[in-house]
Parts: C-alpha cells; sequence; structure tokens
C-alpha cells in the first residue's frame, strides 16, 4: 500500500478530512500538506501533528500551483499590476510549454516530493472561472473604440488574456500529465465539482452576481473540461491510476460563530443610508466618505470553508429541501480513500460518469437542523440576526431573506400576516415601522441591497448597489421606462410597496394550503410543493420560494 501522499488544498475543509482519514486507514509515512497560504499549511500540519503524534511526518508546502515557482507566493493582483509579471503569465500559459514546464510550482512540487499518490482538493474551476473572462471582456471593449485601441487598456486586455479558463486548465492538465509520468505517481485523485452543487442551469444560487450566472456556468464548463481531460489523462500510456470524486451538493460545515463577515465588496462596515429620489442617473458605486460609518458587519455565520461563510438565512435557503442541500467533507474524505485502496465505491466519475455524483446524505440532513438551531441560539445570545451577507447570490436571494425576515419581525408567523384584517397596505406600512428595530435599515443598504419605500419613489441605499449588475469600469445607469426598474426591484432591491405585498400574501396562504394537505395526505404530499417547516425559517420560506415560483429546484 502507498506511504507517500502530496494532498493539494491539504489545509481547507476537505483537505484537511482527507489527510485525517489517510492516516487512520492508509498508515502513511509523510503527507506533504499544500495550501495557498504559507500559514495555512503550517497551521494545518501543527495540528495534524497534535492529533496523531510522529506517526506520521507532516510537511507544509505552500503558492499557486499555476503560475512559475517564483511567482507562487505572490496575489494574482499583485502580478497583474506588474507590467513584466503579467507577460511572464502570457507567455507561460500561451508559449512555449517546456519552459513554461520546467518553471511551474506544481512540477517543481512534484518533483520535489515525489509522491505516490495526489489529491488534488483544489476548488480549480472556482479559482478559475472567478477570474472572470465576461467582465474582463467588458473592459477590453470598453477600451476599444471607433478610433482603435487605447493603450492605457492595456492592463485589462492583457489581464482579460490571462482569466481564459480553457487555456489555463489545459496547461495545468498537461503539466500533471508530464511530472506524475516523470517522476513516478501511481494514483492522482481529483475532488472536483459540479460546479452548482448538484443543481441544473435553473440554479437560482451564484457567487453573489446576478442570475442566469455566465461565470456560474463557466465554473461548470471549468469543472467538466477539466473531468474530460482526466479521463483523457486516465487513458494515456504510461500515466498514473487516474480518479475523479465530484460532490453535488453543498460542502460544509466547519463550525457557528459571530464572525466579522463581509459583502461581495469586501466591505465590513455599516453605514447609516441615505434617502433619495428616483430621479435622473442612479449611481451604483459611490465612495465610503460620503456615509457615515454606524458599525461593522458582525453577524452569526456557518462556515463552509472555501465554500464562503453563510447567514443562517443563507445556510437554510441553500441545504433546504429541493435546493443544493449538503454533504460533509468527512464523506468525501472517507470516499476519497476508500478509491485510493481500490474500493469499488462506484463514485469514480472517470470510469462511471452518469453514476458518480456524490448526493445529499441523511447525516447532513441531521446536522443541518443542529447547525441551524446553533445559528438561532447565537443570534439570540447576540441579538445580531442573522439574515444575508449578499454574498450568495444572486441578489434576489437577500432580498427575499430580507422581506421574510421583515414580514416576521412584524407579525410572527404566516398565519399573523394572512389574517383577514392585514391588508396588503397595512403589511407595508408595518414593515416599514420595523426598518431600523429589524436591523435591516442599516445592513440591507450597507451590502448593496437598497429598499424601495411604500411610495415606490425613494429607496434607502448605501455606497454601493448591486443591482443592476454592471460589467467593466461603469459605474451609473439610466432607466428610460418603469419597466427596467422593476426588473431591477424584482431582482435585488427590497420592496415595502403594497403590491409586494399582496403577492408575499398569496404565498403564504399556498404554503399553508400545503401544510394542511401535509397533515391530511400524509406521505404522498411530501414534495418541494409541500410547506412542511414547523417555524417561520425564512431560509425555507426562500426556498420554497424557489421551488415553487422561480424553477430553482433539483430533479435529482
Amino acid at each position: 500500500m502507498y506511504t507517500d501522499f502530496l494532498v493539494l488544498g491539504g489545509a481547507g475543509l476537505v483537505g484537511l478530512q482527507v489527510c485525517r482519514h489517510i492516516v487512520e486507514k492508509l498508515q502513511p509515512k509523510r503527507i506533504v500538506v499544500a495550501s495557498l497560504l504559507r500559514e495555512e499549511a503550517e497551521a494545518a500540519c501543527a495540528r495534524l501533528r497534535e492529533e496523531y503524534g510522529a506517526r506520521t511526518i507532516f510537511v507544509p508546502e505552500s503558492g499557486n500551483l499555476f503560475v512559475p515557482t517564483d511567482l507562487a507566493g505572490l496575489s494574482r493582483d499583485a502580478i497583474l499590476a506588474d507590467p513584466a509579471l503579467r507577460r511572464r503569465l502570457l507567455a507561460g500559459l500561451y508559449d512555449d510549454f517546456d519552459a513554461a514546464y520546467q518553471d511551474n510550482h506544481l512540477v517543481r512540487m512534484l518533483g520535489t516530493y515525489r509522491p505516490e499518490v495526489v489529491v488534488d482538493s483544489v476548488n480549480t474551476a472556482t479559482g478559475l472561472s472567478y477570474q472572470d473572462v465576461f467582465d474582463g471582456a467588458a473592459k477590453v471593449r470598453a477600451w476599444i473604440g471607433e478610433e482603435g485601441f487605447d493603450k492605457a487598456g492595456i492592463l485589462d486586455l492583457e489581464a482579460f488574456l490571462l482569466s481564459q479558463s480553457a487555456p489555463q486548465i489545459i496547461r495545468h492538465v498537461r503539466f500533471v500529465h508530464r511530472a506524475t509520468t516523470e517522476y513516478q505517481t501511481r494514483v492522482y485523485l481529483k475532488v472536483g465539482t459540479t460546479g452548482t452543487g448538484g443543481m441544473g442551469l435553473n440554479i437560482p444560487y451564484t457567487h453573489s452576481e446576478d442570475k442566469p450566472s455566465q461565470v456560474l456556468l463557466a465554473k461548470t464548463e471549468a469543472a467538466f473540461g477539466h473531468t474530460g481531460l482526466l479521463f483523457l489523462l486516465a487513458r494515456t500510456p504510461h500515466a498514473p491510476i487516474v480518479k475523479e470524486v465530484k460532490p453535488a451538493a453543498m460542502i460544509g460545515y466547519r463550525g457557528v460563530q459571530v464572525k466579522r463577515a463581509s459583502d461581495k465588496h469586501r466591505n465590513s462596515e455599516l453605514f447609516a443610508p441615505k434617502q433619495v429620489e428616483l430621479q435622473g442617473e442612479l449611481e451604483l458605486a459611490q465612495t465610503d466618505a460620503g456615509y457615515e460609518k454606524v458599525g461593522q458587519l458582525d453577524v452569526p455565520i456557518v462556515d463552509t470553508g472555501e465554500n464562503g461563510v453563510f447567514t443562517r438565512g443563507e445556510f437554510a435557503a441553500i441545504t433546504a429541501l429541493g435546493q443544493m442541500e449538503f454533504i460533509t467533507p468527512e464523506e468525501i474524505a472517507h470516499t476519497v480513500v476508500l478509491e485510493i485502496r481500490g474500493a469499488n465505491t462506484g463514485q469514480d466519475i472517470i470510469s462511471s460518469l452518469d453514476g458518480s455524483v456524490l448526493n445529499p446524505t441523511y447525516k447532513a440532513g441531521l446536522l443541518r437542523r443542529a447547525a441551524l438551531t446553533d445559528l438561532a441560539e447565537v443570534e439570540q445570545e447576540s441579538g445580531i440576526p442573522s439574515v444575508a451577507l449578499g454574498k450568495l447570490g444572486p441578489p434576489e436571494l437577500s432580498k427575499l431573506l430580507f422581506e421574510a425576515h421583515l414580514i416576521r419581525q412584524a407579525y410572527g408567523s404566516l398565519e399573523a400576516a394572512v389574517a383577514a384584517e392585514v391588508s396588503p397596505a397595512a403589511m407595508s406600512a408595518a414593515l416599514e415601522a420595523v426598518l431600523d428595530s429589524s436591523g435591516v435599515a442599516r445592513t440591507a443598504p450597507s451590502i448593496g441591497i437598497p429598499v424601495l419605500l411604500p411610495d415606490g419613489k425613494r429607496i434607502l441605499r448605501g455606497p454601493r448597489i448591486n443591482v443592476p449588475q454592471i460589467l467593466g469600469h461603469a459605474t451609473k445607469v439610466r432607466w428610460s421606462q418603469p419597466a427596467e426598474l422593476e426588473s431591477w426591484v424584482r431582482r435585488g432591491w427590497i420592496d415595502l410597496r403594497a403590491s409586494n405585498m399582496l403577492s408575499w400574501q398569496a404565498r403564504f396562504r399556498k404554503m399553508l394550503a400545503s401544510r394542511a394537505e401535509l397533515r391530511t395526505s400524509g406521505s404522498a404530499a411530501a414534495s418541494i410543493h409541500a410547506w412542511s417547516a414547523d417555524s417561520f425559517e425564512i431560509g425555507e420560506v426562500v426556498a420554497w420560494i424557489f421551488n415553487n415560483e422561480l424553477d430553482g429546484y433539483r430533479m435529482k
């Protein structure tokens, strides 16, 4: 059996569990734990040494696997900011393969340690797709006018060329092929991704951009392009045994705590909102200087590792029945070790593309309730509502979570919100009355989600507005017709108008009716169309909306 391992992404949520399972099941002599950041790799090794003592040697390694070794410790922003370094990356990506191979950091790592087994748990597809080729294209096109290309746009043009996922993944797999063959790696196992957590083109989640997300689909394109290239690698003479497991659910979780969070703009401040008239131009991005800072974005969150941190509302929505649901990193690591041992798990997508995805699990369903209960307790203890950060996306998710939160604050239950005496206008006024006490007036505008007040003519806003989403350098938009404004409100603005309250009441009546049917018909009525929650859980409410109104559900 194998004794020498290299775990790429070994300090991450999945990678660390892979290291533990390798120690416990395979008795290795050495595990090289590689991470992007040196301090993460060292911390992971220290933790593993504390847990397992001297039975295994743990070696920290770090750096960006896709660049030359001497650049592996630099951030992408730092490299892009330096013209000479950008041109080196361009040469490494598009020019002579042999020269690039000799310089590549992953190749050097494999040559240094010569592991028998490589487990690659790096979220490669996300890293490549969120270099955002679409935003890069918008910037380059903005520089190309009728008079030709302006040299001031060279940075954007070269960054655009460097954001292409296909050349990067092709070169990466070719590096893996030559290096693992040259250094006689026996097994190369990739922990991949479907890109959408098992959901389809109708996925209602993104990484904070509006939907449908071209960038998210680019992630799937990169993920399955990677799979296709690994499939070819597995059929190449003298290559190692190649396997891939693809989790088809959200992976989580690490823990629950109150933590300083940030929104999609990397902002962690709370601002006092400004009330502005909806006329003329709407400036989507303003400097923070014009806004009064009133606190920090401290919020109860559940840490899901590389997937980010989610609030109670976001976690409840994304893990709900019919949504992405989730699987634990321990279950993934267990499958990885079985595949390394040669067990027939049926989960290797290289050998069984149709049947290899890892689906949501019973254990994760049990742990979901524990996580939500813990989040509720931390919410109560801290006095801070855990609604949304605006990063899980699309902005429509945060809008619906905040609206549901306001309704819960005002009425407490679905039944109370649809009582005969509660008119849409009364509900509109009630939600406006709890804007401040609920925390929405400060939090939502601060993270880019404006509040459209009941008269439909004024908004509460912060320095940035997430919808409409813009690419490139533009920061302002102008609308020419009411339908355009309505589309923005629908996609990502909290809407306190009576017309929206009427929609919410209609939703609640359907949900309550389905709950009554579930009581009388039992399991025959149990589906994504039924409302089965026993309390006003805002994430469950939004998940029901995705399932029943927006066609945002998984089919299997």
